[in-house]
């Protein structure tokens, strides 16, 4: 059977760049079906998935809903949730938590101030808290946008729940179904695609020790595409893997042209040239779309900026 994923992988179509941007991510548990839209076509209340909607729009916050792998048997009663708010920008990310029963708390946040990275309002609209386990991996499983994302995604978190994974949710969109099966892993908000699970457990435990594994890596959440594109080039030039060593600092340019200006830690500075090309020949972007030649980043140099050059 022809999917896009397969057709995808044939022509070993490159990630990098590929990921869904979003400073900080807003998950909460919704057990039962999704619909393509899952905030609006689910056992949530489709009002309140509007309203939540509304509110995150041009915050830079980005709302899925999330499940355990397994039967999504939905009741329709009372039950605690749990709710993650998460903020991806290296130096000032956080992971925090919180469990409710009535998602309708959720209209009390600030989302402009999650969007900005402050976790205080999350603590105190919903009696949040630091979370405290290990880094969460969440597979996006959502059939109903595309049929990839059911056919390798459940299985890959059915996989890593029953081998003892722990952190491991089916969420409801990452974008990318092609690149099935695509996981995002928190906190730094690195999305992986074309995962197998030996590959997950390779970036969890990369998180766990401060380090990023950029093999099958699409890139980190907080930057644009190109940014990722960028981000990660220069990891692979110098070999830092450290997760909060780079940030993107500034991006100029237009029309499909970039100069990224890609910063470490130390100081040190990279000028990454990223050009949009079109991915050849024409393959479907999801199952049942027509054929299309999607954006692709393409690094096509990095040059170290020299004191001289920073301080000109």
């Amino acid at each position: 059977m022809s999917t896009c994923s397969t057709v995808s992988r044939e022509l070993d179509e490159p990630v990098a760049g590929t990921a869904a941007t979003a400073r900080t991510w807003l998950l909460l548990e919704q057990p039962g079906p999704w619909g393509a839209k899952a905030l609006t076509s689910s056992h949530l209340d489709p009002a309140l998935g509007r309203a939540l909607e509304a509110a995150a729009k041009g915050t830079g916050v980005r709302i899925a809903l999330i499940r355990r792998p397994g039967r999504h048997a939905d009741r329709r009663v009372p039950a605690a949730r749990r709710v993650y708010a998460g903020h991806t920008v290296p130096g000032r990310g956080w992971l925090h938590t919180a469990t409710l029963t009535d998602p309708g708390r959720l209209l009390d946040l600030d989302f402009a101030a999650l969007g900005r990275g402050e976790p205080a309002g999350f603590d105190a609209a919903l009696d949040g808290r630091p979370h405290e386990g290990g880094p969460l991996a969440l597979v996006c499983t959502n059939g109903r946008r595309d049929r990839c994302c059911a056919l390798l995604g459940r299985p890959l978190a059915a996989e890593l729940a029953a081998s003892g994974v722990e952190g491991v949710w089916e969420v409801t969109h990452l974008g990318g179904h092609r690149f099935s099966p695509t996981v995002l892993v928190l906190p730094y908000g690195y999305a992986y695609g074309r995962v197998g699970a030996h590959a997950v457990k390779e970036a969890l435990r990369g998180v766990r020790e401060g380090r990023i594994v950029v093999e099958g890596c699409r890139g980190s959440s907080a930057w644009e595409r190109p940014g990722q594109a960028a981000e990660l080039a220069v990891r692979g030039v110098v070999g830092e893997y450290a997760a909060q060593a780079l940030s993107v600092v500034r991006t100029d340019g237009a029309a499909g042209r970039w100069e990224v200006t890609v910063a470490h830690a130390d100081g040190r500075r990279w000028l990454v040239r990223v050009v949009q090309g079109a991915s050849l020949p024409p393959r479907p972007e999801s199952c049942g779309s027509v054929l299309g030649s999607p954006a692709r980043m393409d690094v096509v140099a990095v040059r170290e900026l020299t004191v001289a050059a920073l301080a000109s």
